[in-house]
């Protein structure tokens, strides 16, 4: 929530005082209902914000989405190899970018906004933002081999940091485990199940940090609520 005359100054209708005087005049409307009241809050990302008629917008306004990635999709701007990007999936006016990568095989959960602070604190490992996956290996997996995960394992000459590891399911398919992580090294998730000798044949991405996949179907994109929004700014 935000103040409705410090949302009119982002617009760049003037200061907050004199935001405060058209307020006053009765020159504006919240979702088509006049408003006078000095101090109103507004909702910033769903109410509709009118002065003298005229719909009114931050001049720089910032844009979050989630976006459920399908397989065969790269999460690029462009490809030079002629493949499908994540940004033939959604229809936004503001130009938005994927935050973080997801492999061309890989699906889930995959923010899109064009906020570069955040883009940098949900990336960078020391702000330790969780990761969660689920990952379906071929054969059987071992207890020793999960404590491995959760120990931390070798890759590219560095051990990762300890994981969260739960096995899921087990049958004579393969088994399913969700893997938490913080870090975000290349292809780590698919590495630290070679380090122990497993092949991952299917990898989901279902969280990062409080934001959550939950029932969003594969291709579909949604805009960050409000709860998500407030827990995003306070990392």
């Amino acid at each position: 929530m935000i103040r409705l005359n410090k949302y009119m100054a982002d617009c760049g209708v003037g200061s907050r005082r004199s935001c405060d005087k058209i307020i006053a005049e009765n020159r504006v409307k919240v979702n088509r209902k006049p408003v006078s009241e000095l101090g109103y809050m507004i909702n910033e990302f769903n109410d509709t914000v009118t002065v003298d008629g005229k719909k009114i917008t931050p001049k720089n306004k910032n844009v979050y989405i989630i976006l459920h990635k399908p397989k065969g999709y790269v999460t690029t701007v462009k490809d030079e190899k002629g493949r499908k990007t994540v940004m033939e999936l959604v229809d936004v006016k503001t130009r938005v970018y994927p935050v973080g990568r997801l492999d061309y095989d890989t699906e889930g959960l995959l923010i899109m906004t064009n906020d570069g602070d955040l883009t940098y604190k949900l990336t960078h490992p020391k702000y330790e933002v969780t990761k969660k996956y689920i990952a379906r290996v071929e054969g059987d997996i071992t207890d020793s081999q999960l404590d491995e995960l959760r120990r931390g394992v070798v890759i590219d000459g560095k051990k990762t940091a300890p994981a969260g590891v739960t096995l899921l399911e087990k049958n004579d398919e393969g088994c399913k485990i969700e893997l938490a992580i913080h870090e975000g090294r290349n292809h780590q998730v698919k590495k630290m199940f070679e380090a122990i000798g497993k092949q991952v044949v299917f990898l989901k991405r279902t969280e990062m940090g409080e934001i959550r996949l939950g029932g969003l179907s594969r291709g579909k994109w949604r805009y960050l609520n409000e709860k998500e929004l407030n827990y995003l700014k306070n990392i």
